[in-house]
């Protein structure tokens, strides 16, 4: 068996979100998906929108998804050490970066897979909010 994981706040969910866990769910047979805890969101000085409790509620009702767990830290080999997934499942955003370069290493030495998926160009939530504040403000 497969095991895939990949994260994400999952705020305003888009059809970006949908395509990237439907991607990821092709590629493997169970799908774990992490869901940033609403104070973990702050590490981006943001704040969701939804809250954490309805967030992981919409993830985890999507066919998709296998389990929806929460993300209360960024550390990815301590995710792995609970998990034991074979498949990361990344944005590509975070490609080549040195963070993921360095997980990159990490998780080959463990035998583990990062699979960048393309970002959804046009839609994102960071693109939601501003439309929806420039609205507001007309």
């Amino acid at each position: 068996m497969v095991i895939g994981y990949t994260t994400g706040v999952f705020d305003l969910f888009h059809i970006g979100h949908l395509n990237m866990l439907k991607n990821a769910k092709a590629m493997c047979d169970k799908l774990i998906v992490g869901v940033t805890t609403d104070d973990l969101v702050s590490y981006k000085n943001k704040k969701s929108v939804i809250p954490f409790e309805e967030r992981i509620e919409i993830v985890r009702s999507i066919k998709y998804v296998d389990a929806a767990i929460a993300q209360e830290n960024m550390d990815k080999i301590e995710a792995w050490k609970r998990l034991r997934f074979d498949i990361m499942f990344v944005g590509d955003d975070w490609y080549n970066t040195e963070k993921w370069n360095n997980f990159n290493k990490q998780f080959e030495e463990m035998g583990v897979r990062i699979i960048y998926f393309p970002y959804t160009k046009g839609t994102s939530s960071t693109l939601i909010n501003e439309t929806l504040n420039n609205l507001r403000n007309v």
